[in-house]
């Protein structure tokens, strides 16, 4: 029969994956011959399978090869009524061939309702039915029947000799995390890394998946990192660099942080745009912001990122920071004319008074009033009020610091500029007259 190459694969929680591997089955006249030692466990009297059967299960896998599965059923369900003159090993060997084929037409309930019936009868051969509770261990892991699939887990460990394999081990780590049991997973799951390794191998990438996510859900950072630093080192993928920076900054070890993502960005790993706005406000964190600038204008003149609001504002912030003013202003300006309200412009006004370009100003501030949801709209006809005395145009100041006094997070200096602007006005228009009298 041809063996049923198809893998099943669910994702199911936080990267963890669980891989069904393909089934297989032949009719063999020899297959009841048992593995376990008879020094160790009482042996089993196991019936034989007779020619007879052997020739009908072989009709029916003809048909199977052929990809004829009615044909096939037909061919089982004539066995089938023929039960009551079979012994329990042929019964078992019948439900057997109904599991796999109900398995390669991607019916897992019908599956493993076969398959449990191959485990009722009793007298099969103890491989026999280690391999079908193996089966059915996963066919339940993938139905989302978590406690089953530990019961099949258990009754095979019972029937095995010798150590339980890291396969094994890993499967019922999954079934543990799924079932939420994540002090049960994370043993089982640790003990097949470490016999893995223990053999000289090196540990399947979704086993470390797994053991990282209950690491997680367990709230233990310290491992979570242990984990994706050995990922790093055997895997080398870029998301393992990036998830490990990540959990630098969650246990407060920024320059490390830092330090892989720096890595990263070398390595040419930092491909997508979340990756390279966290890059950038890493090095605005950590005071480099001419390299935060530098790496959100060309993430943008490359399209990864978007001219939007939230990049714009950053990437004024990055020049203002690193003193580049003259970079900062069409930067804000261009932010500033996408937002919904008037902060940036408020912001902008005021840093353009800062370097004398009091018209510009000026008109960063209207603009600022115009578009209004201002958290502090007394600062900006402060603002205004400065920006006129530094043009002489003094009424117009003292209109505008008169309106900044009406607002209570203003009030006070809006009072003291005014009586500045006030002497300031009268002794422009003394010298004016004198300088008239000469």
């Amino acid at each position: 029969m041809t063996r049923f190459f198809h893998t099943i694969v669910m994702a199911l929680c936080v990267g963890t994956i669980i891989t069904l591997p393909a089934l297989s089955f032949s009719v063999s006249a020899n297959v009841n011959a048992d593995t376990q030692k008879a020094s160790e466990k009482k042996t089993r009297r196991v019936p034989t399978l007779r020619g007879k059967v052997y020739e009908q299960l072989a009709r029916a896998q003809s048909f199977a090869d052929n990809d004829q599965p009615q044909e096939a059923f037909a061919a089982l369900k004539d066995i089938e009524d023929k039960k009551s003159s079979m012994n329990s090993y042929e019964i078992a060997m019948l439900y057997n061939f109904y599991g796999f084929i109900y398995y390669n037409l991607e019916q897992a309930d019908n599956a493993l309702a076969s398959f449990k019936k191959v485990i009722e009868e009793p007298g099969i051969p103890e491989s026999f039915e280690q391999s079908t509770l193996f089966t059915l261990a996963q066919l339940s892991l993938m139905q989302g029947n978590y406690k089953d699939s530990i019961h099949f887990l258990e009754r095979w460990e019972y029937l095995n000799v010798g150590d339980v394999p890291p396969k094994h081990l890993f499967i019922k780590a999954q079934a543990y995390y799924q079932d939420k049991q994540y002090e049960q997973a994370g043993k089982f799951v640790t003990q097949a890394v470490k016999n893995k390794e223990a053999a000289g191998m090196i540990p399947d990438e979704g086993w470390l998946i797994l053991q990282r996510a209950i690491y997680y859900e367990l709230k233990q950072p310290e491992k979570v990192k242990d984990i994706l630093v050995k990922m790093v080192k055997l895997f080398d993928e870029p998301k393992y660099w990036i998830q490990l920076a990540g959990m630098y900054g969650e246990l407060g070890m920024e320059k490390h942080q830092l330090g892989i993502m720096e890595a990263a960005k070398q390595q040419g790993y930092l491909e997508k745009a979340s990756d390279i706005f966290n890059m950038a406000q890493l090095y605005y964190y950590h005071k480099a912001p001419y390299k935060c600038a530098e790496m959100m204008l060309q993430a943008m003149n490359n399209g990864i990122l978007e001219e939007n609001l939230r990049n714009l504002k950053f990437l004024g912030q990055c020049y203002q920071l690193a003193k580049e003013i003259d970079k900062a202003v069409p930067v804000m300006q261009a932010a500033a004319a996408l937002s919904n309200d008037g902060e940036i412009y408020a912001q902008l006004s005021q840093l353009l008074l800062n370097i004398d370009e009091f018209d510009l100003a000026i008109e960063s501030a209207e603009l600022a009033i115009k578009k209004g949801s201002l958290r502090n709209q007394g600062t900006i006809h402060l603002v205004l009020g400065m920006a006129y005395y530094n043009k002489r145009e003094f009424a117009k100041s003292l209109d505008q610091l008169a309106q900044a006094e009406s607002f209570k997070s203003s009030q006070k200096m809006a009072e003291q500029w005014q009586k500045f602007v006030s002497g300031e006005q009268r002794s422009f228009k003394q010298n004016e007259t004198v300088i008239a009298a000469d």
